[in-house]
């Protein structure tokens, strides 16, 4: 049989089963946003576990948390807990909620209260001893210590996603010199262009991704700068002068991040302009990576009507009625991860845009949609580089069919006997419906080895002529 414990707030009294972590606050809050299903980003968990940390570090150091022995400690080791992601199963909030995220504090407040209450040897729910609000969220507010949490899981993420664009340039990078020798078609507007290799266009890939690591790699600094200290509306109110001053430096020692404290809190707390800005560049990410997912299905299709230059790895079944189809998953599922991150930039700009005076209520929403994204680059970068790009193998024979029967690779010839005999050639291979390669040696104007040094891998990859 399940025994309740009753707790109050400004509203009333309600009953809460009396074994849970959770409170009244989270209770409201299951009640009243039953929207997405999504719960709280794990990284926004174990974020608010270091925020809440360094407040009750700095609280104890200046003698808040005093009233009887061990009470800052317990309270120190529930936030660790938190921070290392050991209490994550508690903060049952839904990600979507309003109150500019107060219903994710108030819940994380009551998590730790009660986790150091048994810490303590105290049964959850005994305010009077740790309590949720004079003591967890002692000298804070939801205004200042979400978007400081946020913007620490948010630097998280792009360490990590960092790591793993990195991962797939020197994945393309390696492409680039197993297929350096083949020579193949290069198109533009999906029409046969001029001569090419197969090394040269993943050399293109592993540089876009290059340029998307340096962006992401700088965006760091966008979020560094936090309005920790500034508690409802960036004032300070409520909250001593030294805690305020001292706060954000025991953020900084204990995450190892180069935090700063807004010189305007005011402002940092307003404003929200940054993850607009950070979601930009992550989007150039995105769209990076759907070109070139797009790109290797193209360039892999077929196999036997398609392009077929390259072969991506075979991973399922591609068909419940076609039998022997496998189709591309990978570039389609990263394709879709692209997307989303696409459509949550715009909902993170209007967001954004959509904060009211001294606060933006709409902070859940930012963050459910900034760390998501994050998230999904990061996959879809694994993804594309361990079960794709890795696994890429040429299809020679296809490229080479392709090479003597383009009129593309006639322009390979024109620095040799010029346009006009080039042109010649073309006419050859349609009137006699013989090869480009046949149509040249028959034409007199070339010879066979000639032909072969004007297609080389060195010839079409030399800068100039």
């Amino acid at each position: 049989m399940v025994q309740f414990r009753t707790e109050s707030d400004f509203l009333g009294e309600k009953q809460i089963p009396a074994e849970v972590l959770w409170g009244i606050h989270t209770a409201r809050a299951l009640e009243n946003f039953p929207l997405s299903g999504k719960r709280v980003h794990p990284e926004l968990i174990k974020a608010y576990g270091d925020v809440k940390l360094a407040c009750a570090q700095t609280n104890g150091k200046l003698n808040y948390l005093n009233e009887f022995a061990g009470k800052g400690d317990a309270i120190e080791k529930a936030c660790l807990e938190m921070s290392r992601g050991l209490l994550s199963e508690h903060i049952l909030v839904d990600a979507l909620q309003g109150g500019a995220g107060t219903s994710t504090n108030m819940n994380v407040n009551e998590v730790i209260a009660n986790r150091a209450l048994q810490i303590f040897g105290k049964l959850p729910g005994s305010y009077d001893l740790i309590s949720p609000l004079d003591d967890i969220n002692l000298h804070q507010s939801t205004n200042d210590t979400y978007p400081t949490a946020l913007k620490i899981a948010a630097i998280r993420l792009l360490r990590e996603l960092e790591k793993n664009v990195f991962g797939l340039q020197e994945a393309f990078q390696q492409k680039e010199k197993e297929f350096a020798h083949i020579v193949k078609i290069g198109r533009t507007q999906l029409q046969d262009a001029v001569l090419t290799t197969l090394g040269r266009e993943m050399t293109a890939y592993a540089e876009a991704f290059n340029r998307d690591r340096w962006r992401i790699y700088k965006c760091e600094e966008r979020l560094r700068v936090v309005n920790l200290g500034g508690t409802a509306i960036g004032t300070g109110l409520g909250a001593p002068r030294q805690f305020i001053f001292r706060v954000v430096d025991c953020l900084r020692e204990n995450t190892g991040i180069g935090l700063a404290r807004a010189e305007n809190l005011v402002e940092n707390t307003q404003n929200a302009d940054v993850f607009v800005e950070v979601s930009g560049i992550i989007k150039a990410c995105a769209s990076n990576l759907f070109k070139i997912s797009n790109d290797l299905r193209l360039l892999s299709s077929g196999p036997d009507a398609g392009f077929g230059e390259i072969n991506l790895p075979q991973l399922q079944a591609g068909s419940s009625i076609m039998p022997g189809k496998v189709n591309p998953v990978i570039p389609e599922a990263v394709a879709q991860c692209a997307i989303q991150v696409m459509g949550n930039d715009a909902i993170i700009t209007q967001a954004c845009s959509s904060g009211n005076l001294e606060l933006n209520q709409f902070m859940p929403l930012i963050a459910n949609a900034l760390l998501e994204s994050l998230t999904l680059l990061s996959n879809a970068a694994i993804g594309l580089n361990k079960q794709c790009v890795t696994g890429i193998t040429a299809n020679t024979r296809i490229c080479e069919k392709n090479i003597d029967n383009s009129t593309a690779t006639v322009t390979a010839l024109i620095p040799k006997i010029g346009y006009q005999n080039a042109s010649q050639i073309v006419k050859i291979a349609q009137l006699k419906s013989v090869t480009i390669k046949e149509a040249s040696i028959q034409s007199g104007f070339i010879t066979e080895k000639e032909f072969e040094e004007l297609t080389s891998a060195e010839a079409v990859c030399r800068l100039g002529n």
